[in-house]
C-alpha cells in the first residue's frame, strides 16, 4: 500500500493508470475501491489480463467495472 499512496500523491488527476498484478485477490480489490472511495475517487473501468482470478472477474463486473478486451480491438 505505501507504494500506491506514492503514486496516486505523484499522479496526474486527468491521467489514467494501469496496475499490474495488483489486485491479485479479493481482499485487495476490496481495499482498493475503500482506498480510492476515502479520497473521492473511483474506477472508471478494469480490463483483467489472461489468467486473472475468477473472483476478481465476477467482483468488478458486479460493480459494472469489467471491460471486455475485445471491444479494444474494434
Amino acid at each position: 500500500m505505501a507504494a500506491l499512496r506514492r503514486w496516486f500523491f505523484a499522479r496526474k488527476p486527468d491521467a489514467g493508470f494501469v496496475l499490474t498484478d495488483y489486485p491479485a485477490t479479493l481482499l485487495q480489490a476490496q481495499v482498493l475501491d475503500e482506498w480510492l472511495e476515502t479520497r473521492a475517487e473511483s474506477l472508471q473501468g478494469v480490463f483483467a489480463g489472461a489468467g486473472s482470478p475468477a473472483i476478481l472477474l465476477q467482483h468488478y463486473r458486479i460493480h459494472g467495472l469489467l471491460r471486455e478486451t475485445a471491444a479494444l480491438a474494434a
